[in-house]
């Protein structure tokens, strides 16, 4: 099964610190929030370049 990570869905910086900061807040509303936020980060977030995957290398 395809398996995928967050940060492949939310490549912004702020975006990423958001997500940790609503998912380790409990609750049915909180749940709700935070899926909503997943969805429009991701589709935000579509167009750009995932910085984990830039070559760092100075070659």
């Amino acid at each position: 099964m395809l398996k995928i990570r967050i940060n492949d869905l939310i490549k912004t910086e702020c975006g990423r610190a958001k997500f940790i900061e609503l998912s380790s807040r409990s609750g049915l509303i909180s749940r709700f929030r935070l899926l909503w936020f997943v969805v429009c980060a991701t589709i935000r977030d579509l167009p750009l370049i995932n910085p984990d995957y830039l070559d760092q290398s100075n070659s």
